[in-house]
């Protein structure tokens, strides 16, 4: 059985302080990483959240810095907190999905999400860099 993680409240709010830091004042997390830093500032964390806290300070302060997580895990999609959706690191997209939280919103910001990976797959593949002109001429 694995022991629980325990943090005092001064390393919890170091470890946030620091993860902040490392990823421009919170800008470069996705929107789920910067909620579990707010959760964990304000002793809203479980065990299991505290686990999942430690793991995205690692993240943050590795030596290569912060691997922001693919959208849905469709491999090169990110998405930051204000909706930007990046290819590759690049701006091809802005989703709003979450904002109102009506009843079917992930299922219709993966199916818009799986769209944008394939349309810019498709301008690759034909040896374009996508970008977000280009991404509402292909539609």
């Amino acid at each position: 059985m694995k022991s629980p993680l325990v943090f005092t409240r001064d390393q919890i709010t170091n470890m946030a302080i620091t993860i902040l830091r490392a990823t421009k004042d919170g800008d470069m997390l996705a929107p789920h990483h910067l909620k579990l830093v707010e959760l964990a500032v304000n002793n809203m964390l479980n065990e299991d959240g505290l686990a999942l806290f430690h793991g995205l300070h690692s993240n943050a302060t590795k030596a290569g810095g912060y691997t922001t997580p693919f959208l849905f895990g469709i491999e090169n999609l990110t998405i930051d907190h204000h909706g930007v959706v990046r290819w590759r690191g690049t701006a091809v997209e802005q989703f709003d999905h979450a904002v109102w939280r009506q009843p079917g919103w992930r299922e219709r910001m993966l199916a818009d999400a799986q769209e944008v990976a394939a349309r810019c797959r498709s301008l690759e593949a034909k040896g374009i860099q996508p970008t977000a002109p280009l991404l509402l001429q292909s539609r």
